[in-house]
C-alpha cells in the first residue's frame, strides 16, 4: 500500500486513521449520513484526506470511481511533471505543485511534484518524490482544528503555506551562488569553470522560475474566484501570494543577475583572448627580430664558405677582420632598426 497517512475529521478533530481506502469510503458516507450538518449548502461535518505516495493503477483507480475525479486530472498525476496549475473540475479543484529543495552539498535545487484533489468533504494528496512535506503540514492543521474545521480549503491553503514558505531556503541558496559567482568575475578570481556554473545556475533558475510563476497566476485567479464567506481563508491565501510574488521577483532578479554575469564573463574572456593574441604577436616579433639578426651574419659566412677558386678577398690580408666587422655591422644596424621600430 502507498497510504502514508489516512484520517477522517469531524470538526476539525481525527476521530479514526483507516487502514484501506474502503474503510475510508465506508466511514465517510456514514458519517455523511448520520450529521444533518454534511447535507446544508457549504456545511463542513466531517473530511477525509487520504495521503499517498506513488500510488499504484488500482488506488488511483478506485479513487477516481469513489470521489469522481475528472479524468483530465487523473491523466496529469499518472504522467507527472506537470506544470503548477488550479484546474477546477465541476466541485472538485485540482492542485498542482512543484516544491523545491536546495541541498547544501552539491549547491543545486531539487524539485518535486505534489497533486492535490480538493472536493466537498475530502482532500487527496499524491505525491512522487519525498519532496514536499506534507506530513508536517498535517500536523501543522491538527494542531489548529479551528482552521481544519473550516474545510479542505484550510488544507490546501497548508500546503500551499508550506510550499511556499520552503521556497525562502532555495532563495537564499541560489542568490549565495550568484553573489559567489559575482565576487569571481569583479576580482579575477575566475577560472574557467565560471561559465559552466552560470549555466548550471540558469538552467536551476529557469525551472525554479517555471515552478513560481504559473503558480502565481493560477493562485491570482483562485483568489478571485473564492466566494466572499471564506473571509478568513482568503486572507491567509492573500498572504501566500504575497510571499509568492516576492519570491517570484526573486527568481527574476536571479536571470537578470545570470544574463549579466554570462555577458560580463564572455566579455572578460574574449578580453583575455585579446591579450594573449597581443602577447604571442609580441613574442613573434621578437622571434623573428632575432632570427633576422642571427641570419645575417650566416648569410655572409656562407658566402665565403662557398670555396670559389677566384674570390679576391680570399687573397687580401684585410678580408678577414672585414668579413667579421660586416658581419658585427650588419648585427648591430639591425638591432637598432628592430628596437626603434619596438620589436625588442
Amino acid at each position: 500500500m502507498s497510504i502514508v497517512d489516512n484520517a477522517v475529521y469531524r470538526d476539525g478533530q481525527r476521530i479514526a486513521s483507516p487502514a484501506t481506502l474502503e474503510e475510508t469510503y465506508r466511514l465517510l458516507a456514514r458519517l455523511r449520513a448520520e450529521d444533518p450538518r454534511c447535507s446544508e449548502p457549504g456545511g463542513h461535518c466531517v473530511l477525509a484526506w487520504v495521503g499517498l505516495h506513488s500510488p499504484s493503477e488500482e488506488e488511483l483507480d478506485s479513487l477516481a470511481r469513489h470521489f469522481g475525479l475528472h479524468e483530465l486530472a487523473m491523466e496529469d498525476v499518472r504522467q507527472a511533471e506537470q506544470r503548477p496549475k488550479l484546474d477546477r473540475y465541476g466541485r472538485t479543484l485540482f492542485t498542482v505543485l512543484r516544491p523545491a529543495v536546495y541541498q547544501d552539498a552539491t549547491e543545486t535545487v531539487d524539485f518535486g511534484e505534489i497533486h492535490i484533489f480538493t472536493g466537498p468533504d475530502f482532500v487527496i494528496t499524491v505525491r512522487r518524490s519525498e519532496h514536499g512535506r506534507v506530513g508536517r503540514v498535517r500536523a501543522r492543521v491538527e494542531a489548529e482544528p479551528r482552521l481544519l474545521a473550516t474545510g479542505p480549503e484550510a488544507v490546501l491553503y497548508a500546503v500551499l503555506d508550506q510550499t511556499v514558505d520552503d521556497y525562502y531556503p532555495v532563495v537564499q541558496g541560489l542568490e549565495n551562488d550568484i553573489d559567489e559567482i559575482s565576487d569571481a568575475l569583479f576580482s579575477g578570481s575566475g577560472d574557467g569553470l565560471v561559465s559552466q556554473r552560470i549555466y548550471q545556475l540558469t538552467r536551476e533558475v529557469s525551472a525554479f522560475h517555471r515552478a513560481v510563476a504559473p503558480l502565481e497566476m493560477e493562485l491570482r485567479q483562485f483568489l478571485e474566484e473564492l466566494d466572499g464567506a471564506a473571509l478568513e481563508l482568503r486572507h491567509s491565501l492573500r498572504d501566500v501570494l504575497d510571499h509568492l510574488i516576492f519570491v517570484n521577483n526573486k527568481v527574476e532578479a536571479f536571470q537578470s543577475s545570470l544574463t549579466n554575469a554570462l555577458m560580463l564573463d564572455s566579455t572578460q574572456l574574449a578580453a583575455r583572448q585579446n591579450e594573449a593574441a597581443i602577447e604571442q604577436n609580441e613574442q613573434m616579433k621578437r622571434i623573428s627580430s632575432w632570427a633576422a639578426i642571427l641570419f645575417a651574419p650566416s648569410i655572409i659566412g656562407s658566402v665565403y664558405g662557398m670555396n670559389f677558386r677566384f674570390m679576391p678577398e680570399l687573397s687580401w690580408v684585410w678580408g678577414y677582420p672585414m668579413a667579421l666587422g660586416l658581419m658585427l655591422v650588419t648585427g648591430v644596424v639591425l638591432y637598432v632598426v628592430f628596437k626603434l621600430k619596438r620589436w625588442l
